[in-house]
């Protein structure tokens, strides 16, 4: 059973254009991708896939010295057995890396053939576009695809009125306490099961997290079957300690020394690189955040690491640590207050939907802040901007007496508007500045349930 996507509708949109380039679709192994495909397949008169490792030999249809696509598109039309028409037909390249050939092929489809529809993806795709000497800029529209947010695990757990009902809420009328209560609760199944399609699945089909677990397994270790293919110089054991760290490291700054094994943080830096590029592990990178662009003045040197998907990482720290059973308890029966607080999973999660919730079509940058002076505990978990003004992001469960660093921040950097991402109903909130003349800066609650919602509830903010 298919479970709706929020990339749906850019797929759909990709599909209706009048003009359309070949779309590239990229994220990390396992998130979804061909199956997204398989599903705008049905919007189409035919469909022919392609899979490289699957089915080698249509490799020698691309080595040519002279690339012509019509002519590729015939010999494939052939040795599929099915007409590839322009207008009529989706052709889908999967596992495109296996093929370099075919991905430089691409920019010829949008020259030689405007009108076919084409569709390339690979789990390994970012390694063989860095080693291409040339790709077709301008002539290719890049999708990237990352694990089913809250909202799609509501879609496919057959919660849509409650999610309608929690799109009404407002900060005037905040949700009943029953619909409250339900949200949180199918919040902290969320955090367990992760947004791996796969395991999606597979909770929807039993409810039991044993079983989604077991698939959990199976993706890390697919994962780590796919290290030796990374790159030869890239130590496969370096990589696995270095992901299993970067669990353990969660939404701290990163400590190369605590990867282990002796390497020196110039090889644990280039192992973190290449778990990025394929979508594993997401960076968080401090920045000064006196201005925008907010990239302009980040540090690389300081940098929280994010896995990308929360039931993923549990599976993980259970691998590293040999058991997670009180995070696990922690996570289903802590009152809310203490599962924001206590761990990672709160903060790792709001990092996680925010990013999920942008523009599939770039590659997004994340920042946090972080005081540089000795002795300063001074951190803000998100740095965002909105109308052109930078805006700090907590993920906290206090009230104001517990933001001191976010008032630091706000303070520091002038600003009047915050977002506070918690467990709490909706809500905002007015804090008296009085170390800064009794300047009232307003703080949005965006609950943690409701992050699709951030940018609607930031606008009750200007």
């Amino acid at each position: 059973m298919y479970y709706p996507r929020l990339i749906d509708s850019y797929l759909a949109e990709w599909a209706s254009r009048k003009s359309h380039k070949p779309l590239l679709l990229r994220g990390a192994r396992q998130v979804g991708k061909s199956t997204a495909v398989h599903h705008l397949a049905g919007s189409f008169e035919s469909y022919v896939e392609i899979n490289f490792e699957k089915q080698s030999s249509y490799i020698p249809l691309f080595q040519t010295k002279d690339i012509d696509v019509k002519q590729i598109v015939s010999q494939m039309s052939a040795m599929a057995g099915k007409r590839i028409e322009p207008g009529r037909t989706l052709l889908f390249l999967d596992e495109v890396q296996a093929c370099p050939e075919a991905i430089m092929s691409l920019r010829y489809f949008k020259e030689d053939l405007p009108e076919l529809h084409v569709v390339a993806a690979g789990s390994l795709l970012e390694f063989a576009l860095e080693e291409l000497p040339t790709f077709g800029v301008g002539r290719i529209h890049s999708i990237f695809v990352f694990p089913m947010t809250f909202d799609e695990f509501l879609i496919a757990n057959g919660e849509q009125l409650l999610m309608e009902a929690r799109d009404k809420a407002s900060n005037a009328q905040p949700l009943p306490q029953p619909l409250y209560e339900k949200l949180v609760g199918l919040l902290r199944t969320f955090l367990l099961v992760g947004g791996m399609p796969e395991a999606v699945a597979k909770w929807v089909e039993t409810h039991d997290y044993l079983a989604c677990q077991e698939v959990q397994d199976d993706i890390v270790i697919a994962y780590e079957d796919d290290f030796p293919k990374y790159r030869r110089k890239i130590d496969p054991t370096l990589l696995r300690q270095t992901m299993r760290s970067v669990a353990a490291q969660a939404t701290k700054k990163f400590v190369y020394s605590a990867v282990g094994g002796s390497y020196t943080s110039t090889e644990v830096r280039k192992a973190l690189d290449m778990l990025t590029k394929a979508g594993i592990v997401i960076p968080v990178t401090h920045t000064a955040a006196n201005g925008l662009p907010l990239g302009s003045e980040a540090d690389k040197s300081y940098q929280k690491m994010l896995m990308l998907d929360t039931g993923l990482m549990l599976r993980l720290l259970n691998m590293t640590t040999g058991d997670v059973s009180e995070l696990t308890q922690q996570i289903l029966t802590s009152d809310v207050n203490n599962l924001v607080n206590k761990g990672p999973m709160a903060e790792m999660l709001a990092g996680l939907e925010m990013l999920h919730y942008r523009t599939p079509n770039i590659r997004h940058e994340m920042f946090y802040w972080q005081r540089q002076a000795k002795n300063s505990q001074s951190e803000v978990d998100y740095i965002s901007s909105y109308r052109q003004t930078v805006l700090p992001i907590e993920v906290k469960a206090e009230i104001q007496g517990g933001m001191k660093s976010l008032w630091i921040f706000m303070r520091e950097k002038n600003l009047k508007n915050a977002v506070r991402c918690s467990l709490e109903n909706f809500g905002a909130f007015d804090y008296e500045d009085k170390e800064a003349g009794g300047i009232l800066r307003h703080v949005q609650i965006c609950p943690l349930y409701a992050i699709s919602r951030m940018d609607a509830l930031i606008k009750e903010c200007y």
